[in-house]
């Protein structure tokens, strides 16, 4: 009974001590987000998992990195570099993206990739509304490396189509459901649309220019900063 007992002790305390260890790896949010080393790791076991510079493997795309400027809602500089960055299949389905709409004298430009999970909590913190900001309890699909904020641009003059509202827009008419009067604006939404859900992408309910690469849920939410990953 005495060695019985022993043994219940030393497994609830080894309970206990893994149980805390939790407890202070979670933020008050309770996630867990995955670091730097813990990414290395996953690359080796699953080469999917890589997280692609997009600027380097994409020919001709263009990048507009918002949160590494003022330029965006919060009005603070988010970002060191700017960057953008996907798991190694959103990138080769962009690049399959970037090729069709070439065809047609248009391109991409990319106003968000890969987002560190303190990122979003930032935003969060900043602007309470879900509706527009990913809630930190679950983490963001940007955070997993799989959703991208862009548009369309014409190549020969690095233009913007024409869009229902800017980036970053808390309106309403930036849902894609939301009707559109002007039938060149609704002609670029859906251009749009059709071109990333026809490689696997999904418009985000409430923004136009927001799309998730389907079956995210296999990649694990992360939080680490683009300098580690140029390291």
């Amino acid at each position: 009974m005495r060695i019985n007992l022993l043994t219940m002790k030393t497994t609830f305390l080894i309970l206990l001590c893994l149980w805390s260890l939790n407890l202070v790896a979670q933020n008050k949010y309770g996630i867990s987000p995955m670091k730097v080393e813990e990414y290395k790791r996953s690359i080796s076991t699953n080469p999917e998992n890589e997280l692609v510079n997009l600027e380097k493997f994409i020919p001709g795309l263009l990048l507009e990195i918002r949160y590494a400027t003022t330029n965006n809602f919060t009005g603070k500089k988010i970002y060191n570099l700017a960057r953008a960055y996907a798991r190694k299949p959103v990138a080769e389905a962009l690049m399959k993206i970037q090729a069709d709409l070439k065809e047609q004298g248009l391109g991409l430009k990319i106003f968000d990739g890969y987002r560190p999970y303190s990122a979003t909590v930032m935003f969060y913190e900043t602007y309470h509304d879900t509706t527009y900001v990913a809630s930190p309890y679950k983490g963001s699909r940007h955070n997993r490396g799989c959703a991208l904020d862009l548009t369309i641009v014409e190549l020969k003059t690095s233009k913007e189509l024409t869009m229902p509202t800017e980036y970053d827009s808390f309106k309403k008419e930036a849902w894609p459901t939301t009707p559109v009067a002007d039938p060149v604006i609704r002609k670029n939404r859906k251009t749009l649309i059709d071109a990333m859900e026809k490689y696997g992408f999904k418009v985000n309910a409430s923004e136009w220019w927001h799309y998730d690469f389907m079956g995210w849920q296999k990649f694990a939410v992360m939080d680490i900063d683009f300098e580690e990953l140029e390291k």
